[in-house]
């Protein structure tokens, strides 16, 4: 991450002269941004000897609120940073609004960045923050004061605006920096793990007034989070990446639902999705999960292929659809309980597999205890275990 001054510069590079200040001025006022697309084909990025993103396809729809999740280096900042013209890309290309951006400087890309770091000038109160790009622009004043007005009423900095950025809370300073880049009226907005650096309420509001402007505003957003909280809640649609692949493109019901692959199906869900391995049998018509213990009718799974006779696979199921203390033939010791508030996890020994089941009941259970348990049939995921891909 570059230093904060190097990081203001850059944040403030999609706004930098790069016309007279009248061309400039007349463009900022006629027209205000619209929603617009990217597309992403074939994209390759090489960072010396070192392939970080390899023929990557990525299309954003106008409006979308897209979140590239995932764990550290995989990718997801510099598919980013690309987007914004901050990375040269290796190979491929990138469209914004139907126009070719590959090689666009990023004063023309007509994008807004929202780093990681707030990126404030210390010097300058919040109105004069949010106002800089604007004015070393050229925009008439009356514009600027129109949406630095607008911006302020959006993230409620009405009575910020003359105070420096050291007079203000960590939340106050991530809304300034988002205002900033609001009042860009950019086409496509971009933010680089804005609610890394704050406490988990804080998070928690900014995260709500983000889904909320992006609800008043129906900008296109392109949100990097290592954060599935995050991600499940702000997303239409999400791009779950590992290195530098992105191995599932759906909207968060989706992809929680129905992941392609084992590392989808870990990375998402807290707890992670319980794994059990296992074969198929089939008989007499019927699809049967065995264990060395127990069978699971799977017959009504929507299999891609035809299942084999004696296939190894892995059964995945969410802890929300392991049922505890209810009539089911399987029974386990309790190795742990988690109280969470409105609900607790509790973890099942059965027969050294450590299985966790999310209960909302408030029936008494104590470490040592033997309870039932059953599996909904109609919510496992089966998957390959050479491969991992989802059967």
């Amino acid at each position: 991450m570059a230093n904060v001054a190097n990081t203001m510069n850059v944040a403030d590079a999609a706004g930098a002269p790069g016309a007279t200040a009248g061309e400039r001025a007349g463009a900022d006022a006629a027209a205000l941004a619209q929603p617009a697309n990217v597309a992403i084909r074939n994209l390759t990025i090489r960072l010396g000897s070192n392939t970080v993103i390899e023929n990557l396809d990525l299309d954003v729809l106008a409006g979308e609120f897209v979140v590239l999740l995932g764990p550290s280096g995989c990718g997801k900042s510099t598919l980013l940073h690309s987007i914004a013209g901050l990375i040269d890309v290796s190979d491929g290309s990138i469209e914004i609004a139907g126009e070719d951006m590959t090689w666009a400087d990023p004063k023309d890309r007509r994008i807004a960045l929202v780093f990681q770091s707030y990126a404030l000038y210390p010097t300058m109160s919040v109105e004069r923050n949010l106002s800089f790009a604007l004015r070393i622009n050229g925009t008439p004043k009356a514009e600027i004061a129109r949406r630095v007005a607008r911006a302020s009423e959006m993230l409620q900095l009405g009575p910020l605006l003359k105070r420096k950025p050291a007079q203000l809370s960590g939340g106050q300073r991530q809304r300034v920096a988002i205002g900033r880049a609001i009042v860009r009226e950019a086409d496509v907005f971009l933010f680089d793990e804005p609610l890394s650096n704050l406490d988990a309420k804080l998070r928690t509001e900014l995260r709500r007034e983000l889904k909320q402007l992006h609800q008043r505003l129906g900008a296109t957003m392109i949100y990097v989070t290592h954060d599935q909280v995050e991600a499940m809640t702000l997303a239409t649609r999400m791009a779950v990446m590992r290195g530098g692949v992105i191995q599932q493109f759906g909207t968060p019901a989706e992809v929680y639902a129905r992941p392609n692959n084992l590392f989808v199906a870990t990375f998402l869900g807290s707890p992670a999705m319980n794994l059990l391995k296992g074969t198929l049998e089939l008989r007499d018509g019927a699809v049967q999960f065995c264990t060395a213990h127990w069978r699971l009718d799977v017959s009504s799974y929507a299999f891609s292929e035809a299942p084999v006779q004696g296939q190894t696979c892995v059964l995945g199921v969410r802890a929300e659809d392991v049922h505890v203390a209810e009539a089911g033939s399987e029974r386990a010791k309790v190795s742990l309980v988690e109280p969470m508030g409105n609900h607790r996890v509790i973890w099942l020994d059965y027969h050294g597999e450590q299985i966790a089941s999310i209960d909302q009941t408030k029936a008494p259970l104590a470490e040592g205890d033997t309870v039932a348990f059953s599996l909904d049939a109609a919510h496992v995921s089966l998957f390959d275990e050479a491969g991992g891909a989802r059967l």
